[in-house]
């Protein structure tokens, strides 16, 4: 993955129902955390995915690919970088970063692709004024 340089952050505690009995965060809570970072990402740069529906747009997930690297563990801050890694006419593909955030480690990496559905669940087009929210140029 590329180093990007448009990068929202957002940080938060682990919570005790996101782990197991030894203090391991369970591997499904990172969704969850990857979710808030995208919605972080969209809100740094002045929308939101509420927004995006109300247009009648939806983002299904179609891909997540983790690599869990080091266990997080309760009570921890954590902090989950997002950035917008590939975007397609129909597609968009945020990458992501999650750290602990007192000591720099890399707990886990991957991303997420998405399809642009209308509220039929018909794959569309994303519209201009969104490719151009999420970072591509025209025509792009």
């Amino acid at each position: 993955m590329n180093r990007p340089v448009d990068v929202a952050e957002t940080t938060f505690h682990v919570r005790y129902a996101e782990t197991d009995q030894m203090g391991v965060v369970h591997h499904a809570a990172y969704v969850v955390w990857l979710e808030e970072g995208r919605s972080s990402w969209m809100r740094k740069h002045g929308s939101s995915y509420a927004q995006f529906e109300r247009e009648g747009l939806l983002l299904q997930v179609s891909e997540v690919q983790l690599r869990y690297r080091q266990p997080a563990r309760y009570d921890r801050q954590i902090t989950v970088r997002c950035w917008v890694e590939e975007l397609k006419s129909r597609q968009i593909t945020f990458s992501y970063e999650v750290i602990d955030t007192e000591s720099g480690m890399l707990c886990a990496n991957g991303y997420t692709k998405h399809i642009c559905v209308n509220r039929e669940g018909q794959v569309t087009t994303l519209p201009e004024r969104w490719r151009r929210f999420l970072g591509v140029s025209p025509g792009g």
